[in-house]
């Protein structure tokens, strides 16, 4: 009885002092995650402005919500814009630098290259470097007259014509059709005429625009080594001994990679992929410096448009509105990546 009395104690006390250990990060967490949360969800059903009082603000339920998702109108378009731009921006992207930052990790690697410390510098750098400065790099770059032009030029003979990247508003899927001469003009009428949610069906099949595309050009070379390092971690973590098998019974490295690497690697797959969904459909700053949500909107992404409508329009009510359907769009997309590879990850 006095032996369970004290291992109760004992672990009484253990409790405490876990909690007394917990106790700053709790609150840290709290102060800067779970009460802004809660202030977020509050605000997206007022009209605050952001200017005046918070308490000034009158509860209007849902109607944010319902401008956006529900009601006709410019609100309801703007969004389901940003959503069709932001979604061709992540999958772009997400696969793009999944599979470069994986093949980037396999070959600086291996055992027998030389300088292995400069490349891994060297890829990891963009990542490290000032978003802003990498974006007004860019944009220098992407002038008709710029680098990207004249590598193309080059590389073409002279056949490419030079282009303003951030100017030209064409669909990537679009430009594909005209090939063979399918365009607004000669499109069918329910292509044209048909809207969805505020956006005709042959806005949503535009792809991404060629200035949005260049944009993704630029995120996925700036995103790619923070996941080769990701990777790389996982790839060390491989033992040896399961090549070395392999090679005895006669396995080549591309079955090695193909039956060893790959399955190997598919709870730190899940983790990039997490994480590129998570950063594409956050993208803001590249799109704040690069072109502000134009041209014709083409580059509007919903991180944006929330700036927009928060500080530029003083509608900071509907502003966290989209933010809170953003985070559900997040959330439910990644419980759906999770379902797809997460379980057998897991295993």
């Amino acid at each position: 009885m006095t032996v369970a009395t004290g291992v109760r104690g004992e672990d009484r006390q253990n409790a405490i002092a876990g909690w007394l250990f917990m106790t700053p990060t709790l609150l840290i967490f709290s102060v800067f995650i779970i009460i802004p949360i809660i202030a977020a969800v509050y605000f997206s059903m007022t009209n605050w402005n952001g200017i005046s009082p918070p308490a000034e603000a009158n509860f209007i339920g849902l109607d944010n919500y319902k401008a956006i998702l529900t009601e006709p109108g410019i609100r309801q378009t703007d969004f389901f814009t940003a959503l069709k731009n932001t979604t061709y921006f992540a999958l772009g992207v997400v696969p793009m630098q999944t599979i470069l930052s994986l093949l980037l990790a396999v070959v600086v690697n291996q055992s027998l290259l030389r300088f292995k410390s400069f490349f891994r510098t060297t890829y990891y750098f963009p990542s490290i470097t000032s978003s802003v400065a990498i974006s007004l790099m860019f944009l220098f770059f992407y002038q008709k007259s710029g680098l990207v032009n004249q590598v193309l030029g080059t590389l073409t003979f002279g056949a490419w014509e030079p282009i303003a990247w951030m100017a030209d508003p064409r669909g990537l899927i679009h430009i594909v059709l005209s090939w063979f001469g399918l365009t607004i003009q000669t499109a069918p009428d329910f292509l044209t005429q048909t809207d969805l949610f505020g956006v005709t069906l042959w806005s949503w099949i535009s792809g991404p625009s060629v200035a949005l595309t260049g944009i993704m050009i630029m995120n996925t070379w700036t995103t790619i080594g923070t996941m080769m390092i990701i990777f790389l971690a996982a790839l060390q973590d491989i033992p040896n001994f399961v090549y070395e098998a392999s090679q005895i019974d006669g396995a080549s490295p591309w079955t090695q990679f193909r039956r060893i690497t790959l399955p190997m690697l598919r709870p730190t797959m899940f983790f990039v992929v997490t994480l590129g969904l998570i950063g594409t459909y956050q993208v803001f700053d590249q799109i704040y410096v690069m072109s502000s949500g134009g041209p014709a909107k083409t580059t509007l992404t919903i991180a944006y448009l929330v700036y927009r409508n928060g500080f530029n329009n003083s509608q900071m009510g509907l502003g966290a509105a989209i933010a809170i359907v953003l985070f559900i769009i997040i959330f439910a997309l990644t419980m759906i990546q999770r379902r797809i590879t997460g379980s057998e990850a897991d295993n």
